[in-house]
């Protein structure tokens, strides 16, 4: 357990990716502070899961886009956890649709969440970790963040948004010892891949060399390798995990 001791935080933690990187850390040793928007049974069922690793757990509704709400967060996970060494940023929501068909709350609830969330719990997170020399921030992304996807013009501009954030803090900050990476999933197994139908997922495979799509605890693997002292001379990275869709 090669983070024992630890204590990270991670947004949008009840399901999916979230929650598989969540389990991850705590099967490593870390304690885990979790945010979740509105599934409350959800929450419930993954802290259960993280408690029964006996890992310290609590799952804290939050939302992602309010600064009262990320300071609250980490001001919970200092008094309860003591310290915020790990930093997951995962939370995230998409509303598709073709740019011309866009409106303005679609545009304006996806970057507040998938950007604007980001930089408000980093930067609440950020003061803690450089009085202790030390962190690692992760942010999850996504390929399409890189290589853009019609119908996706929101959810693209947060996803490469937070790549361009994270090189400019790890240069900011890498002098005190954090490191700060971003994993850019493609097409992974959740709630909303789950919706696909049969020809939409040989579609997607066929443009996948590895012909599959992939578990989330094939991210969570990445994430925690960021999170672990292997990767500490590693930072401003952004690791694709997408079966090589985007090389």
């Amino acid at each position: 357990m090669f983070l024992l001791g630890q204590s990270a935080i991670v947004t949008g933690g009840s399901r999916g990716i979230g929650k598989a990187i969540a389990l991850r850390l705590a099967a490593e040793g870390a304690d885990i502070l979790f945010t979740y928007a509105s599934n409350e049974s959800a929450a419930n069922e993954t802290a259960k899961e993280i408690g029964a690793l006996g890992r310290k757990v609590i799952a804290v509704k939050a939302n992602a886009a309010n600064a009262a709400s990320a300071n609250e967060v980490i001001e919970k996970a200092l008094a309860e956890l003591g310290k915020i060494d790990i930093l997951i940023n995962n939370a995230g929501i998409t509303k598709d649709t073709l740019l011309m068909r866009m409106s303005e709350e679609d545009w304006d609830s996806v970057l507040d969440t998938n950007l604007k969330g980001v930089f408000l719990l980093t930067k609440a997170a950020i003061r803690p970790m450089m009085g202790a020399k030390r962190g690692k921030i992760i942010t999850i992304s996504s390929v399409v963040g890189l290589v853009g996807n019609p119908g996706q013009a929101n959810y693209c501009a947060s996803k490469a948004g937070v790549i361009g954030f994270s090189k400019s803090l790890a240069k900011e900050v890498g002098s005190r010892g954090i490191t700060v990476n971003v994993v850019a999933p493609g097409y992974i197994e959740t709630d909303m891949t789950e919706k696909l139908n049969e020809v939409q997922r040989k579609a997607i495979m066929d443009m996948i060399p590895l012909k599959r799509i992939a578990a989330p605890q094939e991210v969570a693997g990445v994430v925690a390798f960021l999170a672990s002292s292997d990767a500490n001379y590693i930072t401003g990275e952004v690791i694709k995990v997408d079966g090589g869709m985007a090389m």
